[in-house]
């Protein structure tokens, strides 16, 4: 036996005798037969003398950290080095009454037998706190193997260094192996393990299990918008985020679709080639990104042109791309969807203003009973909206756009300003707007380019436009400055380029038709329009935003009774 009180298992010992000794071979005859009757208490008394010299000496390998085996009871509490034995009988006193207690404390757990050879198990003495420590943990490992080799789950636990397995631990772990190698054999999963993963949602595209990963990386789908206006092709895809969603691929191109409708009605055979080969640009950047969810659109050109329909079966036919013609008020919606973050939040209403190619969509947003609504909310405050058909590429075209006098410039103001007097709530928005809490916000290329010039900067930068705010006089100042700018000066500014340098001033003309009819103080720039508004509608449809837990609305309804 160890100082410990472990007795190390499988040394090729006896079991125990009624007498509590462990039998060894030299301990039945010679000498060894007194030792064992003194530590037993049948020998005479005197037995702290024998005690005395069980105690392993510095000499036999104490020192070197080997285990002392002894073969009695050895009590720690007096030795040689704690100042010499106790007084005579005390140590075999002691030792009865540790073998009494223990004798009780057995009878009450119920394991105590009077017949110790046909248990062997039982003879494990428990001596010391540490030893009884470790019975527990061999009592609780044979619990577990006994529950587990009912369940054929899993093997006996691995036994600890220098403690070899026993027959009955190997002989399990070889059936529970077998058990789990067969696959027609379930295994049951233990109660205190965590569930399994459940298999992800058949919608890919709902809840935070789609959006996150394991790792807390975006594993949200894709989502694309296009918009083929009369002048633009423009791709935009998103991954959706907690408080909107973060542009992984863009794409534009100017095709001027709408080039000649204004007087054939007709799209033209090159404007829809032009088309086309974009279209097909967009087809591989959707099909190498594995968009999952996408609206494709076409605006005024194909709403005006006669042969609007033979060019969607085309485009179908020749890129695989489904376009979907929408009129004038989803055109109008989605704008507001789009720019709506961009809105002030303490403004009374907003005039937005979309100048496009072949038409400009106007709306008013009365916002003066919002109650804090925000961002795509604010669409369900559309007070009224209009749809001119008129835009950048068929005023030029009518009044031309490379070499604008101030006279050429004035007769195309006014060609706009006729189709704003439809506007049937005109006086309704004027009254508002003298309360001076109402902002236009404006997006289009046209307003992106003043935004630019006005900044000074050398190459377009959408970060630093997006949002800008200008004054009224800005505004005008800059109007002024494009009117006076020759058409070369148009085309090396970096802000407009060859692309708008005939267009730029069309588009300031209706804007100073709009500013003339309505006059605010301020302006924002919207570098943003009909893409991210069909971006903001198709993930509020799927609900990629509405993330509030169930418990959250359970304790709120709580809180209302």
């Amino acid at each position: 036996m160890t100082e410990s009180g472990q007795e190390p298992p499988g040394i090729g010992r006896r079991a125990a005798d009624a007498s509590g000794e462990n039998g060894t071979r030299s301990e039945f005859s010679g000498p060894n037969r007194r030792r064992r009757k003194r530590r037993s208490g049948q020998g005479p008394k005197g037995g702290a003398a024998a005690e005395d010299r069980q105690v392993a000496s510095p000499g036999d390998g104490a020192d070197k950290g080997q285990p002392r085996h002894v073969s009695g009871h050895v009590d720690h509490t007096h030795s040689a080095q704690d100042g010499g034995p106790p007084a005579q009988g005390e140590g075999a006193k002691r030792r009865k009454k540790r073998r009494r207690g223990r004798a009780d404390a057995e009878r009450r757990a119920g394991t105590l037998h009077h017949a110790p050879s046909e248990h062997p198990q039982n003879s494990d003495a428990v001596t010391s706190p540490k030893g009884k420590k470790a019975a527990n943990r061999r009592g609780r490992r044979r619990w577990q193997a006994s529950k587990n080799a009912k369940n054929g789950h899993a093997p006996h636990p691995e036994p600890k260094a220098g403690q070899p397995a026993s027959g009955e631990e190997r002989a399990h772990n070889q059936v529970a192996q077998a058990r789990n190698a067969d696959k027609r054999v379930p295994e049951e999963r233990n109660p205190r393990t965590p569930p399994p993963q459940h298999a992800a949602r058949a919608n890919p595209t709902k809840g935070p299990a789609a959006r996150r990963g394991r790792n807390g990386a975006n594993r949200s789908p894709l989502y694309a918008a296009l918009d083929l206006g009369t002048n633009n092709c423009r791709l935009l895809i998103a991954r959706p985020e907690d408080r909107g969603f973060r542009v992984v691929d863009a794409y534009s191109r100017i095709v001027r679709l709408g080039e000649g409708v204004g007087s054939n009605k007709r799209l033209s055979s090159a404007a829809m080639d032009r088309a086309i080969d974009a279209l097909a640009n967009c087809h591989r950047k959707l099909a190498d990104r594995g968009v999952l969810r996408s609206r494709l659109i076409a605006t005024e050109a194909c709403r005006a042109a006669e042969n609007g329909t033979d060019f969607i079966d085309r485009v179908k036919s020749e890129t695989g791309l489904a376009l979907e013609v929408v009129n004038r008020e989803t055109e109008a919606r989605l704008a507001v969807a789009g720019c709506a973050s961009l809105v002030d939040h303490d403004a009374d209403g907003v005039i937005l203003f979309d100048i496009g190619g072949g038409s400009s969509e106007i709306v008013w947003l009365d916002l003066r009973n919002r109650c804090g609504a925000r961002g795509y909310a604010l669409t369900r405050f559309i007070r009224s909206w209009i749809s001119l058909p008129v835009g950048v590429v068929n005023l030029a075209e009518r009044h031309g756009g490379v070499h604008v006098t101030p006279d050429i410039f004035e007769a195309m103001v006014d060609d706009a300003a006729d189709h704003l007097s439809a506007f049937s709530l005109a006086d309704t928005l004027s009254e508002a707007i003298t309360s001076g809490r109402v902002h236009m916000l404006g997006t289009s290329g046209t307003v992106t380019t003043l935004a630019g010039v006005h900044l000074g900067l050398r190459r377009y930068d959408r970060r630093k436009v997006d949002g800008t705010w200008l004054e009224d006089g800005d505004v005008s100042k800059m109007i002024d400055q494009l009117r006076d700018m020759p058409y070369e000066a148009r085309v090396e500014n970096p802000c407009i380029g060859a692309d708008r340098a005939d267009l730029v001033l069309a588009g300031c003309a209706i804007l100073e038709a709009i500013r003339r009819r309505w006059s605010c103080s301020r302006l924002r720039v919207a570098d943003r329009g009909l893409r991210e508004g069909i971006l903001t509608e198709l993930m509020a449809a799927d609900g990629v935003w509405s993330h509030r837990s169930p418990r959250k609305r359970q304790d709120r309804r709580r809180w209302k009774d």
